[in-house]
């Protein structure tokens, strides 16, 4: 089938000028190319031409626009803009460069179709009218399906869409830090304009194996629950789950807080979230010194599907920009769920086929290619490490459901939070038994695994006899003592909103706790009990707490010490309580 070419244009192009087309058109497209003139007004000082989804617009317009995008592409270079601005327009000449348009044919709910281009790619950025942007979801036959990235009422049927070949993708830079930004990189937080140093695409493979190194640098927390018995590791994928209202947030604040002054950047992606939530969260980080060190990319309940979709990519690709340059970069993303559901509304609005719980049949990929980011770069990579924080969101505490069993999968770990230990008062409320990290060990300091020892299996032990005790009246006193030792070391793991341990007051804690110093301490007077122990602790062992601090290190002879200086504080504690 012959192709054709339709010329628009004031005038009919006289033979000279026809037969430059012809020589054109052939040259182009390696055959020969039917031109049909179409007289038209709306290019004057020029003319269109048309061949097929490609178009070549040399008006006044078209020729003014390549010089804008010329412009603009040097507007991000280094140094004074205003003598490369006048030597490229000095040296400036139009080009004649084929553009692929479509026809906007239904917009709405955020999303648009279109009838063309032809050559649009997946994941590509096309410009709408009023420079409202969209990416491309969809590839059908006869047109595109685009998800926008701005207000679907500026976009019309009939309207002109246009590709630009690019990726979508965010600006990145160490201006992101202390600053609260949407899912594009534009500033929400009303300080200003943020320099970037650098443009990243959203959507980036997965560093490969090779480039990989193992999880063995511990990313502690501060809260004695998880950094004791299920340790995350720099680079690690551990997944934080649990019903509503059952303390997920306040673990990834925890552990935000808890690497002030440890040189790591952490990136919250708050997704869906109230935006009265989210600026508490700025106001507590910004209060507790914490906030210099973050990044807040915020894609609140009140913004599109899109965009609430696109957040963690964004924030990712943040984070990507330090570990490639060798640093530690800490991303949670607040909640995986609400992600779901966004890319769910936007599939379904697509015409994609649904499936289990009306999701899409690829929101498994959807989070694995998100996840798998998350890495300890090799050394010849820059040695850097991105750990994910993903938060999952349960409904009656249901793990089995469609999207927990999808990140279950991917990560390499979850820590759940389970209601009834909430309301109990066990916070954080962390689920020993169905709680579990895959790198175990191989992230904690060799302090904290020595001074852990089997405290894992002592509340197993524990909880076995708590549920026996419920149907026995009369116990031997062994069963006693293990039933008041097992109470005591789940009121050590109660620990105040805000407020991570230090390593070396962690594992002074364990230490005196696995030798049974609070054997005779009440339940309820514990937590008391570990507050001036830890107090006199600093007062009379300085040296030695440095040393755990510093070095990550626990001697034999230390931790005989250790053992031994909280006998003697419980002995004083005692006779305290005797004396009162």
């Amino acid at each position: 089938m012959t192709r054709r070419a339709v010329l628009y244009a004031g005038a009919p192009p006289d033979e000279r000028q026809r037969a430059r087309f012809s020589a054109f058109l052939k040259e182009k497209y390696g055959e020969d190319v039917a031109l049909e003139f179409r007289e038209s007004t709306l290019y004057p000082g020029g003319f269109r031409l048309e061949v097929g989804a490609e178009v070549y617009d040399w008006s006044l317009d078209g020729r003014f626009r390549r010089l804008r995008d010329t412009l603009t592409q040097i507007a991000g270079e280094e140094g004074n803009v205003i003598p490369l601005m006048r030597e490229r327009l000095q040296s400036w000449i139009p080009e004649t460069q084929a553009e692929e348009l479509g026809t906007v044919r239904a917009v709405g709910d955020g999303i648009a179709v279109a009838d063309g281009p032809e050559h649009a790619e997946y994941g590509e950025i096309l410009l709408f009218s009023d420079g409202i942007r969209g990416m491309v979801q969809t590839l059908d036959k006869d047109g595109v399906g685009c998800i926008l990235f701005g207000d679907d009422g500026a976009v019309e049927e009939g309207s002109t869409v246009r590709r630009t070949k690019k990726r979508a993708g965010v600006p990145v830079g160490e201006g992101f830090l202390g600053r609260v930004v949407n899912a594009l990189g534009d500033p929400v937080d009303g300080k200003g304009e943020i320099k970037a140093d650098g443009y990243r695409p959203v959507e980036a493979p997965a560093p490969s194996i090779i480039d990989r190194q193992p999880v063995d640098t511990p990313l502690e927390t501060g809260l004695i629950a998880i950094d004791s018995m299920f340790p995350i590791g720099r680079g690690q994928r551990e997944l934080i789950i649990g019903d509503r209202q059952t303390g997920k947030t306040a673990i990834a604040i925890d552990t935000i807080l808890n690497q002030t002054d440890k040189d790591v950047i952490c990136i919250y992606v708050a997704i869906g979230q109230k935006a009265s939530s989210v600026a508490r969260l700025v106001e507590t980080l910004r209060s507790r010194g914490a906030l210099g060190h973050c990044i807040i990319v915020n894609a609140s309940a009140g913004e599109s599907a899109s965009l609430q979709y696109i957040a963690p990519y964004a924030g990712c690709a943040m984070g990507e920009y330090f570990m490639e340059r060798g640093k530690d970069v800490l991303i949670v993303y607040d909640d995986l769920s609400k992600h779901a559901v966004a890319y769910r509304a936007l599939s379904l609005l697509l015409g994609r086929s649904p499936g289990r719980e009306a999701y899409p049949g690829d929101v498994f990929y959807l989070h694995s290619r998100l996840l798998e980011r998350a890495a300890h770069l090799s050394e010849a990579r820059g040695g850097g490490s991105m750990t994910a924080l993903p938060i999952v969101e349960t409904q009656g505490g249901d793990v089995s459901a469609y999207i927990p069993t999808n990140i279950i999968s991917i990560t390499d770990g979850q820590i759940f939070l389970e209601s009834s230990l909430f309301f109990a008062g066990q916070r954080p409320a962390v689920n020993v038994g169905l709680s579990v990290s895959r790198v175990g060990g191989a992230a904690q300091t060799k302090a904290m695994k020595k001074a852990a020892g089997a405290i894992r299996l002592d509340l197993a032990q524990y909880r076995e006899i708590e549920v026996f005790t419920q149907f026995a009246s009369d116990l031997d006193e062994t069963t006693r003592r293990q039933l008041a030792y097992g109470q005591g070391l789940m009121r050590l793991l109660r620990q105040h909103q805000f407020h991570p341990m230090p390593r070396d007051k962690q594992v002074i804690t364990l230490v005196a706790a696995m030798h049974h110093v609070m054997q005779d301490v009440p339940a309820e007077d514990v937590q008391d009990f570990q507050a001036q122990m830890l107090v006199w602790f600093d007062k009379n062992e300085a040296q030695l707490c440095e040393r755990i601090r510093t070095t990550g290190e626990l001697s034999d002879g230390d931790k005989a010490r250790i053992e031994a200086r909280a006998e003697e504080f419980a002995r004083l504690y005692a006779s305290k309580r005797e004396g009162v």
